[in-house]
């Protein structure tokens, strides 16, 4: 299985070790799925874990060597052309362009992508730890 993590799950498991975002990315180091990120994704990664309000919680040492993981261990695919959906949110298409072409799972906290999931194959970081513990 693979699955593109927006960057508020892979905010959200630095932020609370404990937590469904953080157990995500335990088992993807553990090898229970394929993470797939692209430059662009990393990108706006690595600008919110600059953001003050985050920069308070995360040591910039801490964000580099998080993104670099990212980006060694990931499948760094290409940043994707416009895609066939579009969400609420116009910065967010790349996402689901992203998912649709790596043929991913789109594991998102935002309730505007999370409103697509009846037609597209996105789910909350809970559902998605549910699905790797029952697989």
């Amino acid at each position: 299985m693979r699955a593109v993590l927006d960057p508020n799950i892979l905010i959200a498991a630095l932020l609370t070790p404990s937590g469904a975002p953080a157990q995500i990315i335990s088992r993807w180091l553990g090898g229970e799925f394929e993470l797939v990120v692209s430059e662009g994704l990393l990108s706006e990664l690595e600008r919110a874990l600059a953001y003050p309000k985050l920069r308070r919680h995360i040591p910039a040492d801490d964000a580099t060597e998080f993104v670099s993981l990212l980006r060694l261990a990931g499948i760094v695919a290409p940043d994707p052309g416009p895609g066939t959906h579009r969400s609420a949110d116009p910065g967010d298409d790349y996402l689901l362009a992203l998912a649709e072409n790596e043929r991913a799972v789109l594991v998102s906290g935002d309730q505007h992508l999370l409103e697509l999931a009846d037609d597209l194959p996105i789910q909350t970081a809970r559902t998605f730890v549910d699905r790797l513990v029952n697989a």
